[in-house]
């Protein structure tokens, strides 16, 4: 049975709050197997038999967004998928100033590539980002709250929906779900 890993968009922010036990039971409730969660803000392990990512980032939003009374876009990686970014994010070299924050945007589907090619050459001094197979590092020196490269700007370019996590949480996830 595939292992999968998810990151729900913009849970425990304002009204759209999301108890991660309340979270786990419902899963377990719905089929899922070995239902995990990382700290608050929406990262999950499950184990489901379905064997399509597309399907299984449906069943998982479906299912949330019901329980929860908002709509909880969910993006899931495999194991593999989950240490690809976590790895390249440490190993690419900041396009801005060395010590810039780090985050990774886990993105849904197919990447437009006019966007890809305007994340790349995005020109913002505090700001820059990279693609790694579906998922965009971000360079931040300035942090997120005053970043021009919002989750709705990648979004548009892209023509996909993605949830950011600091290289923290990211590195974390890798080490205790990345297999």
């Amino acid at each position: 049975m595939p292992t999968w890993i998810g990151f729900l968009r913009a849970v425990n922010v304002g009204k759209r709050q999301v108890k991660m036990q309340t979270l786990r039971e419902l899963l377990a409730d719905n089929g899922f197997d070995d239902v995990e969660t990382h700290i608050q803000s929406g990262n999950l392990k499950v184990r489901s038999a379905t064997r399509s990512a597309a399907t299984v980032e449906k069943e998982l939003r479906s299912l949330i967004s019901d329980a929860f009374g908002f709509d909880v876009p969910v993006v899931v990686r495999t194991p593999a998928q989950l240490r690809r970014p976590a790895d390249e994010a440490e190993a690419l070299e900041s396009p801005i100033v060395p010590d810039a924050g780090r985050y990774v945007t886990f993105m849904t589907g197919d990447l437009d590539a006019e966007g890809v090619e305007a994340l790349h050459a995005w020109d913002v001094e505090t700001e820059a980002a990279r693609v790694v197979g579906n998922d965009i590092v971000l360079f931040l020196a300035a942090g997120v709250q005053g970043s021009k490269l919002t989750n709705a700007r990648i979004e548009k370019l892209t023509g996909a929906v993605g949830t950011a996590r600091n290289i923290t949480v990211v590195r974390a996830l890798a080490a205790k779900w990345g297999g």
